[in-house]
C-alpha cells in the first residue's frame, strides 16, 4: 500500500490529515451500515404487515356468504328484479345483444334500447303479465347506466321501448346491420331516463344490481354507486367488503367508467 506526502507538509501534519480522513470514512461507513438496518426494518415490517393482510383477506373469503340458488340462465347477462318482480336483462356486448334478441325475446317482452354510444339491449321478460310504469321506468335506467352515458358523465337521457316483433336483422337494400345492432320498425315508446345504480344482497345472497327503489324493495343491505374518479376495482373492493361477497361478483355489476361509492 502506497502512501503519498505532502512534501511541503511537515509528518505530523500529512498524519493528522490522514487521520481526518479515516475519521470522515470511518462516520460514513456506519452512516451506510445504519441505513441498511433502517431498510432492512422497514422491508421486514412492510413484509409482516402484507401478511397480515393476506391472512385477512383468506379469512374474509372463507366467511363469504354462500349463495343458497344455483347460477341462473340470466347471471350471464345484466340482470335485476323489478320493484314489481319482473326479471329484466341486458347485453354486455355485441354477441349478448345478440343472444338476448334472438333467443330470449318473446312476444309482448318489452325491449329496450338507446341511441347514446354503447347502449345495450334490455328485455322486460313479461311472462305474459304487463309491467307497471315502476318497471319501465327502472328497466330505462339500466339501459342508460349501462350504455357510454355513465363513462362520459352524461347524467339523463331518452331510453325507448318496442316489442319484439318491431326488431329485427333486416335492412334496407345497401345497407348492413353490423353485429349488436338490430333495425327497429314502427312506435317508438320514450322514457326519460336517468343514471341510478345502486348494489345490494338478495335472501338468497345473490348480489343484484339495479335501480336503487329496486335494490330497496329487494335488498336489506346495499350500497349506492355514482359516476366518480375511482377505479372500478375499488368501488368493487369496498361493496364486497359492506356486502361479504367476492370482489369478483361485484366487479360483473359495475358498468364501464370510474365510479365512487355513495357513504
Amino acid at each position: 500500500m502506497e502512501i503519498e506526502i505532502d512534501i511541503k507538509r511537515s509528518l505530523e501534519k500529512n498524519a493528522a490529515g490522514y487521520f481526518e480522513k479515516a475519521k470522515r470514512f470511518r462516520k460514513k461507513a456506519k452512516g451506510a451500515e445504519e441505513a441498511v438496518v433502517r431498510f432492512e426494518k422497514q422491508l421486514h415490517d412492510l413484509e409482516k404487515k402484507k401478511k397480515k393482510e393476506l391472512i385477512k383477506e383468506e379469512k374474509r373469503e372463507k366467511l363469504l356468504v354462500k349463495r343458497s340458488l344455483p347460477v341462473q340462465w340470466y347471471e350471464k347477462f345484466h340482470w335485476f328484479i323489478s320493484s314489481e318482480n319482473f326479471l329484466c336483462i341486458g347485453g354486455r356486448d355485441a354477441t349478448s345483444n345478440e343472444i338476448i334478441i334472438k333467443k330470449h325475446s318473446e312476444k309482448n317482452d318489452l325491449i329496450f334500447h338507446s341511441e347514446l354510444p354503447g347502449s345495450p339491449f334490455f328485455v322486460i321478460k313479461t311472462m305474459g303479465k304487463r309491467p307497471g310504469s315502476i318497471t319501465i321506468r327502472e328497466t330505462a335506467k339500466m339501459t342508460l347506466t349501462y350504455s357510454k352515458a355513465w363513462r362520459m358523465n352524461i347524467s339523463a337521457g331518452e331510453v325507448y321501448y318496442v316489442l319484439p316483433e318491431q326488431v329485427s336483422k333486416k335492412a334496407p337494400s345497401g345497407e348492413y346491420v353490423s353485429k349488436g345492432s338490430f333495425m327497429i320498425s314502427g312506435k317508438r315508446n320514450f322514457v326519460s331516463a336517468d343514471l341510478d345504480l345502486a348494489v345490494g344482497l338478495l335472501d338468497d345472497n345473490r348480489a343484484m344490481a339495479a335501480p336503487l327503489s329496486a335494490v330497496k324493495k329487494h335488498c336489506k343491505k346495499f350500497k349506492v354507486v355514482l359516476p366518480g374518479r375511482n377505479k372500478p376495482s375499488d368501488c368493487a373492493k369496498k361493496i364486497a367488503k359492506e356486502l361479504n361477497v367476492s370482489i369478483d361478483e361485484i366487479m360483473r355489476l359495475l358498468p364501464g367508467g370510474s365510479c365512487e361509492v355513495k357513504k
